[in-house]
């Protein structure tokens, strides 16, 4: 198994959301956490199964999936602070991190939609 960046982060931030999952849960929270949980942990599943795409327009299907999930967890990150279910200090990270995320795929589909360009 190859390990790049964006795989390291998404696993990571996977992580991350399963603490924060934990701690929502002895909250007793459980629509809103199931929804980040859910979200959150499919950004890494699609980066990595971007990363055995049949083909082209394969990967970029794969890697715009994992952009649509990580601005969802970051609605629900905001949204599960805005309820004061999180602190800031809670989210801080996780949020980051999210952010982090969401511009290196989006910097990774600006670059395949532009060798899609030019290999047509």
């Amino acid at each position: 198994m190859t390990t790049n960046l964006i795989q390291t982060k998404t696993f990571a931030f996977s992580l991350q959301i399963i603490s924060v999952y934990r701690i929502l849960q002895i909250e007793k929270e459980y629509v809103l956490s199931k929804q980040l949980l859910r979200c959150s942990t499919a950004v890494g599943a699609m980066v990595m199964e971007a990363d055995h795409a049949e083909s082209r327009a394969d990967f970029k299907h794969k890697m715009s999936v994992a952009q649509k999930e990580i601005n969802e967890s970051i609605y629900w990150l905001k949204l599960l602070e805005a309820a004061n279910y999180l602190s800031v200090k809670q989210i801080f990270l996780p949020l980051k991190d999210a952010n982090d995320i969401l511009h290196i795929i989006t910097r990774i589909l600006i670059t395949v939609k532009q060798n899609i360009k030019l290999n047509t």
